[in-house]
């Protein structure tokens, strides 16, 4: 299996070496026949050619079995005429990688706050209020005087029954519990459409429960009660913001991950930032990347019917609930004394191989 990594920004190259180690590590176990390919994205491919993302670069993550996609300093680029293509959104739009999974879960002895809580957000990445991904030319956001600023928001069928359909099927695999998240009282024909599509692809599945949620009050109950819910599915601007909630709850955006996908494509990409404040220190938590790249194991094991993968992707996960459990194999940011290599040389110990 070939990956691309993409080490991206800030502490990018830190994480994603960090995370590369691990995956050798699994490699040597499961005998996975792993294969790396490295490419640089972000302000190293800006200052080397003109762009933080070369167009081959893209013609590569195609070509190859998966992507691992470090953090980016898209705020900071250039507008985009300018070389300045914000790498995450780019990928999204281009490989049509629909579905954005981010998972939040409460670890053993790792501090988080309010209830405990296992759950999945499920985001649709292509389209909704995101200016820069919702227009065939041009973006979605523009200012017909200087006093004056709109933006379009895009809501289709198709996309909400793709997103919905990926929600419903992950339910089946866990506790069969499906929450939509909207505002349709305000947003009548952009969130109805959503929930009307919602609500079609529901009566697909009789064994799953659907319940909705209007956007405010998820969040209010995201931190009464996390533990109430199991899949949550919502455009793309509810479920990144709700995601890093629920990340921050369970116990930081450095331990969250996520991938980006659709049914040929998949792409690992930590949750948080690109942290430059403290990048090139080795202080930064590689776990959100990590985590992500077994992410990216599953879904091929699953894809390819590789049991091997499956177990990789299980064996990590438990692995850093492990780690992460005692308070000397953390890194600082969750109080313990590690750097970034040093966790990441914790979790091999412990995978063996």
């Amino acid at each position: 299996m070939k990956i691309l990594v993409l080490p991206g920004d800030g502490i990018g190259p830190e994480i994603a070496a960090a995370t590369r180690t691990v995956l050798k590590a699994l490699d040597r176990r499961f005998a996975l026949g792993l294969a790396f390919e490295e490419r640089e994205i972000g302000w190293a491919a800006y200052e080397a050619c003109g762009t933080t993302l070369p167009e081959d670069v893209l013609e590569q993550a195609r070509a190859v079995d998966g992507v691992i996609l470090g953090p980016i300093s898209h705020l900071d680029y250039p507008p985009r005429d300018q070389g300045g293509v914000n790498v995450s959104a780019a990928f999204r739009v281009k490989l049509d990688l629909f579905a954005n999974i981010r998972p939040a879960r409460t670890r053993p002895g790792v501090p988080h706050r309010g209830s405990e809580m296992d759950l999945v957000i499920v985001r649709e990445a292509t389209e909704g209020m995101y200016p820069d991904r919702n227009m065939a030319r041009g973006i979605g956001e523009f200012m017909p005087d200087p006093d004056m600023a709109l933006s379009v928001r895009k809501i289709t069928r198709g996309a909400c029954e793709r997103i919905a359909s990926a929600a419903f099927d992950l339910a089946l695999l866990r506790h069969r519990r499906v929450t939509a998240v909207h505002k349709a009282n305000n947003f009548i024909m952009t969130d109805g459409l959503f929930l009307e599509v919602v609500r079609e692809v529901a009566a697909g599945y009789p064994s799953v429960e659907l319940e909705e949620v209007i956007v405010d009050a998820m969040a209010a109950l995201l931190v009464r009660d996390a533990s109430r819910f199991d899949v949550v599915v919502a455009t793309n601007f509810y479920a990144d913001i709700l995601s890093d909630l629920a990340a921050e709850l369970a116990g930081g955006l450095g331990l969250a991950g996520s991938i980006n996908a659709n049914d040929e494509f998949c792409v690992a990409q930590a949750q948080h930032g690109s942290a430059p404040d403290i990048a090139g220190r080795d202080q930064a938590n590689p776990t959100s990347l990590v985590l992500s790249a077994g992410m990216l194991l599953r879904w091929l094991g699953d894809k390819h019917s590789l049991d091997a993968f499956k177990e990789a992707a299980m064996v990590l996960d438990a692995i850093v609930d492990k780690v992460l459990a005692n308070p000397q194999t953390r890194t600082g940011d969750l109080g313990g004394p590690l750097g970034t290599e040093a966790f990441a040389l914790a979790l091999v110990d412990e995978i063996g191989g």
